[in-house]
Formats: C-alpha cells, structure tokens, sequence
C-alpha cells in the first residue's frame, strides 16, 4: 500500500517534499522548486504554515503507523 511520509534519506528540512517526491515517483527537486514559486505566489507566511501543519500531520518514515 502506497503511503505519504516525510522521508528520513532525502530531506532539507523535515523531508515532506522528499517524501511527496517518494510518494509520486517524481524528483524531489521539482516540489522543492514549486514549493518556493506557490510561497512566491501565494506569501510566504501561508507557505511556511502550512509547511509546518503539513511537517506535523504527515508520520516520518518508518514509525509504526507507516
């Protein structure tokens, strides 16, 4: 079963976008590079909190519930 973590190998800050890119079969370049364009777009601060929630909600790789 396929399921989202925040990787403990491929991260920069708490490995949620290393994670997605797991996730998805994509490189993790490409969401860290859409990530930085949305908090562009959208304001850093929104950004950086859902950052955060996102950082809290999603279990890291390899703890029990994964």
């Amino acid at each position: 079963m396929k399921r989202l973590f925040r990787s403990k190998t491929n991260r920069r800050v708490s490995g949620i976008l290393g994670g997605l890119g797991v996730y998805w079969g994509i490189d993790p370049t490409v969401f860290r590079i859409l990530y930085i364009f949305l908090a562009l777009l959208v304001g850093i601060f929104p950004a950086i909190l859902g950052y955060i929630l996102a950082a809290i909600v999603i279990p890291e790789e390899g703890d029990p519930d994964t």
